[in-house]
């Protein structure tokens, strides 16, 4: 009998993500005649048992289109809001898999993904994850699709503010995705030309930052741009964070309150951090400092044609994973090839930016500033 495929994607939204449902869906369709089934709403529609046919009309014409047929959603199914609880809901997957008469189910995202796609493989269920995310911090693979799109939505934006920016002699500081991996940032501000790069591999000192754009002014040019990961941290907030932990740790030991843990503590700071960086380099600098967050707008549209042709070879590889019958792995680039890497190996982990990579050693050459 042919295999029976179902295919899902969750977390954010990505660009590529429809590029990547038709090369699985082309390549299973056409090239193996298996069946495919997708479910809408990422492990939300699994868990529901709310599908959707996937055939070569549905398939055709979404290459170009930004978003997900299917809809995405950052539910976990092993922590599923259902009736006012949070709830265990593997089984009710696992169920509904095997009531589709499932061969594989084909995961699409990012970090959370791969762990939920571990939880699934460790109940017996045969999976297949595709990396998307445009923070390409997806460990174990070269790439990962969306990432290149919102390369250039950045890049784009620092490349027009650099017109303001010079016009009105500012500093503009432009806040770009990146919670723990600042390859987003640290790419568009060197495509854009950006005088500082902030990322959170790499603490920054504001004293530091204010010095090099002084040292701008000086040298006759009274504007800079500023790209600066969301998850950019400066030393003197990781000291501040540092001491609230410890704080909390001291309250708990005297029954007042528990201890903060790294993501509670770090949100006593993450609130208007990029607002709160611009106001104090107008002091250091003495000019004008304003403030621009992509936000979303980074991850919408069509998707590049990088992103296009990547989510493209990474599904048909996929496809071709699932005629082989080798499932628990993620589809991973490699230099020019794919290669499937075993999902354990890589869930949980995040891909930074090495201290020592060739875009901070080229960033240096020209000029740029770390904070550090």
């Amino acid at each position: 009998m042919n295999k029976s495929v179902g295919i899902l994607t969750a977390g954010g939204d990505s660009p590529g993500l429809n590029a990547a449902i038709r090369g699985v869906g082309k390549a299973v369709l056409g090239y193996y005649d298996m069946n495919i089934v997708g479910f809408r709403d990422g492990f939300r529609g699994l868990m529901e048992n709310r599908t959707m046919p996937l055939d070569r009309s549905n398939l055709s014409g979404i290459l170009t289109i930004g978003g997900t047929i299917l809809g995405t959603s950052r539910d976990k199914p092993h922590k599923m809001p259902v009736g006012g609880k949070m709830l265990n809901m593997l089984d009710a997957i696992a169920d509904n898999y095997h009531a589709n008469h499932l061969d594989c189910l084909v995961c699409l995202g990012g970090g959370g993904t791969l762990k939920n796609a571990l939880r699934l493989k460790q109940m017996g269920l045969n999976v297949i994850t595709l990396p998307k995310t445009i923070d390409n911090d997806v460990a174990g693979t070269d790439s990962t699709f969306g990432f290149d799109t919102a390369l250039g939505i950045a890049t784009e934006a620092i490349d027009r503010l650099h017109s303001t920016a010079h016009s009105h002699h500012r500093i503009i500081v432009v806040e770009i995705m990146g919670h723990s991996a600042g390859w987003l940032t640290l790419g568009a501000g060197i495509a854009g030309g950006a005088d500082v790069v902030l990322i959170p591999e790499i603490p920054y000192d504001v004293e530091s930052v204010a010095d090099a754009i002084r040292a701008r002014a000086r040298g006759g040019s009274p504007f800079s741009i500023v790209a600066m990961a969301e998850g950019a941290m400066s030393k003197q907030d990781l000291a501040t964070i540092a001491a609230a932990k410890a704080n909390g740790k001291k309250s708990a030991n005297r029954g007042q309150d528990k201890p903060k843990t790294d993501d509670e503590a770090a949100e006593l700071l993450y609130a208007d951090r990029t607002l709160r960086l611009a106001k104090r380099l107008e002091v250091l600098t003495g000019l004008e400092a304003r403030v621009t967050i992509l936000g979303h707008v980074q991850r919408g549209g069509a998707p590049s044609a990088g992103d296009r042709l990547l989510a493209t070879r990474l599904g048909t590889a996929c496809a071709d994973l699932i005629a082989k019958g080798t499932y628990g792995v993620m589809v991973a680039t490699k230099g020019g090839g794919t290669t499937p890497v075993k999902i354990e190996d890589v869930a949980g982990k995040v891909k930074t930016v090495p201290h020592n990579h060739s875009w901070i050693g080229s960033a240096r050459r020209v000029g740029t500033n770390f904070g550090d």
